[in-house]
């Protein structure tokens, strides 16, 4: 079997004062697609059946090629959700005995043939291993003969990359987030050309059961990186932040930070709640001459929002440059 590294892992636009002028953007290459909203709208408790045809998605066969920590989670939420009929659905490989330890205590048929999961999972197969072995996974996988869906969650590596690697079969490309641990990530995925219809309703199937998913042309999967992957390390700053700022003013250390956590907490809760913009509830919040303008103002005077633009900026970037993007391209066909 290869050797593998699987440690796995709005309401209107809030409108400037001052316009600007124009300057091309993905959206003027066409690369923007309508998002696909596939949020729980049920408590994880309460059972949820997802149609599909006339089949039921409880009825799918699934192989995790790798059950690291992302795997992991995943595995547990479609469990959980219904996505399968329970934890004989699910079968999945590793080098890594303790990530099979865990998976087998579980519940869930381990292996350390990445052929057998493909021989097991009739219905999809999730590579969910390091970047620098897929090409290998996907040697093991060709060997096998099976009409499954492909999804890998592999960071970088591109749909064409995958389809040149398993010709002919379907495949998706997903990035989720680390929110995925705990149910809540947001997800970005594409398509490849073979995809159906009800591979879509798969994908959303499994990756709504832990959060949220968004269907976006694959180029804009660099840009989810830089916002929603690479996302929880801004906002734990920001509450790092903000509870130093708390201690500063004479909080005790554990306090300032429960009270940070659960205010971002509220915040977003507030936002994905209420639909408004984020500019709309700010401001409903700033009483004139009041504490909250003034301490807004000073997060505009030390560059807060600027800073925040270009974290996400630098790592979309960051991820087109290990995508193999040339710069040129980077620079004059996505601004950045």
């Amino acid at each position: 079997m290869t050797r593998q590294l699987l440690h796995s892992h709005q309401h209107d636009e809030h409108q400037s004062k001052h316009s600007e002028p124009h300057k091309k953007s993905y959206h003027d290459y066409g690369l923007w697609s309508t998002p696909c909203n596939s949020s729980r709208s049920v408590p994880p408790t309460e059972k949820r059946e997802v149609s599909m045809g006339n089949e039921h998605h409880t009825s799918l066969s699934v192989g995790f090629v790798g059950c690291g920590m992302m795997a992991s989670a995943l595995m547990d939420g479609i469990v959980r959700e219904k996505v399968v009929k329970d934890q004989a659905s699910i079968v999945c490989s590793d080098i890594f005995q303790p990530s099979l330890d865990i998976a087998k205590s579980k519940g869930y048929h381990v292996t350390t043939s990445n052929e057998e999961v493909c021989n097991k999972a009739k219905d999809v197969v999730l590579i969910a291993v390091k970047p620098n072995v897929v090409e290998d996974v996907c040697l093991e996988i060709r060997k096998v003969k099976s009409n499954a869906l492909i999804i890998s969650i592999a960071a970088g590596v591109q749909i064409k990359a995958l389809e040149k690697h398993l010709p002919g079969r379907r495949v998706v490309r997903v990035m989720p987030n680390t929110g995925c641990l705990i149910a809540e990530s947001a997800s970005g995925y594409a398509m490849g050309e073979l995809c159906t219809s009800e591979d879509k309703e798969i994908v959303e199937a499994i990756f709504g059961a832990v959060g949220t998913a968004q269907e976006i042309k694959e180029i804009l999967l660099n840009a989810v990186t830089g916002l929603s992957g690479s996302g929880p390390a801004y906002v734990y700053q920001f509450i790092e932040a903000l509870a130093d700022g708390g201690v500063r003013s004479g909080l005790p250390r554990d306090v300032a930070m429960q009270l940070a956590a659960q205010t971002v907490k509220g915040a977003a809760e507030m936002v994905l709640q209420t639909g408004e913009h984020p500019g709309s509830l700010k401001d409903k919040v700033c009483s004139p001459g009041g504490t909250t303008i003034a301490g807004v103002q000073a997060l505009e005077n030390g560059g807060f929002r600027a800073a925040t633009i270009a974290a996400v900026t630098a790592a979309t970037r960051r991820s087109m440059q290990l995508g193999d993007i040339p710069e040129q391209d980077i620079r004059h066909l996505y601004n950045l």
